[in-house]
């Protein structure tokens, strides 16, 4: 063999690794820092290995920074990402913005008929998927059955917050540093708003009147946010108002808790045996109502997996997307993990499957909170607005997180519950009007 032969060999095999290495695609994926995410992200061998030209980079964030990050990007068509976990908060309206792909091209065998509907259709704008659901909850009573029945009291699966506080008092022993209730003070839309809002709607509050005008200087909202300060003042562990989900699920699952009220997603890893110590103790209820109001105020949530139409790699996006929301991740989940860990709240087909059913004794309590929301009519008085933790318009991000502050200090002791109503009042009112809501 010629030098002249082996040189444009050498060269013909330079240009085919540049061509492979060109043909390689990556995706950025932006997601959130909790337990099914990061499951998720231990698992993806199973996509890559079907799809070598595809590499994943993951950006994983707490809670309230991801948002922040995915907004601001997908605001100003940065393309930093190229799959984007968001909620059904963001969906419709991002949607609306064309900011969004429609996800009406999945495969054949995704099976989209098989979504929950209510989930669904929270995703969805004119009947067009534009997210696909990871997993999807609502909010629920976690507790300690030891604990209440060595405090001599019973939780009912409809409980009132009557029976919420006398149970908390009950089950409360600083000295063991056991706290009889763990809530949300973290400050943010999603975060103590998304359980203080379903709260206050389970007492009769409302964000706004029919005018658009805040509702913060109710009876309603007040006797919630001081119902609410005195359980975590009295009953609550310390540092509350630093404490989202991820603190109180550590709390709760170390046995510092005698009650959880959050999502219902948290009852798989309340009740797995490797990270929880008390996961064969633990009961469920549905979220509680207030005597004689016939509202439990319940949340409809999805973190779900959708492409920003600023990707350079749309497909390939879109081929994650499905792999990760389909009925073959849950069942590559239950095989590393067993039913117990598969994703809830987004597959009727999950909820029939005896398997899961025999794994999971939250399944039926997850379903049946879910199917009970009624997005259209969070509260029980007449609104200009739909949604059930939240407000659905677009200003609620930067309203919502504004009173959350107000709380989580209010929770803190800087300033008292009825300063925090009244600011929450006056910072709504004056962004309300500023936004060309109110007249």
């Amino acid at each position: 063999m010629t030098r002249l032969t082996c040189t444009l060999l050498g060269a013909c095999a330079v240009g085919a690794l540049s061509s492979a290495a060109a043909a390689q695609t990556t995706l950025t994926i932006a997601t959130v820092n909790n337990g099914d995410m990061i499951r998720m992200q231990g698992l993806t061998e199973d996509f890559t290995a079907d799809h070598p030209d595809i590499e994943l980079e993951w950006v994983t964030l707490e809670e309230n920074v991801l948002r922040q990050r995915v907004t601001q990007d997908i605001a100003t068509n940065g393309g930093q990402f190229d799959v984007m976990t968001i909620g059904t908060y963001e969906v419709p309206i991002w949607a609306n913005q064309d900011w969004l792909l429609a996800l009406d091209d999945l495969p054949e065998d995704y099976d989209v008929d098989d979504l929950l509907p209510s989930v669904r259709t929270a995703l969805s704008v004119d009947d067009t998927l534009y997210a696909a659901p990871f997993y999807g909850e609502s909010a629920m009573v976690m507790y300690r059955t030891d604990l209440a029945e060595e405090a001599g009291v019973e939780i009912p699966d409809q409980p009132t917050w009557d029976d919420i506080m006398t149970a908390a008092e009950a089950m409360t022993d600083q000295d063991a540093g056991i706290y009889g209730i763990c809530l949300r003070g973290k400050p943010g839309w999603g975060e103590n708003m998304a359980f203080i809002t379903a709260m206050a709607n389970s007492y009769g509050a409302r964000w706004f009147d029919t005018d658009w005008q805040a509702q913060f200087d109710s009876e309603e909202w007040t006797s919630a946010v001081n119902d609410y300060l005195m359980m975590m003042n009295e009953y609550g562990p310390p540092g509350a108002s630093s404490n989202g989900f991820n603190e109180n699920l550590s709390l709760f699952q170390q046995g510092k808790c005698g009650m959880w009220i959050d999502a219902t997603v948290a009852a798989g890893f309340v009740t797995d045996p490797d990270d929880s110590t008390v996961a064969d103790s633990v009961g469920f209820a549905q979220f509680p109502n207030k005597d004689g109001m016939d509202n439990r105020g319940n949340w409809l949530w999805a973190w779900s997996l959708a492409v920003p139409a600023s990707s350079d790699a749309p497909e390939a996006a879109k081929e994650f997307v499905a792999w990760a929301t389909s009925q073959g991740y849950t069942q590559l989940v239950a095989e590393e993990e067993g039913w117990r860990a598969a994703p809830p709240g987004t597959r009727t087909s999950l909820y029939e499957n005896p398997e899961y059913q025999e794994a999971a004794p939250f399944a039926e309590m997850t379903l049946n909170s879910m199917s009970a929301v009624d997005t259209s009519a969070p509260s029980v008085q007449e609104i200009p607005y739909t949604g059930a933790q939240f407000v659905a318009i677009p200003e609620f991000q930067g309203i919502g997180t504004a009173v959350g502050q107000q709380f989580s200090a209010a929770l803190a002791g800087q300033v008292t519950a009825e300063q925090a109503l009244q600011n929450a009042q006056t910072s709504t009112n004056r962004e309300m009007e500023r936004a060309g809501y109110q007249d």
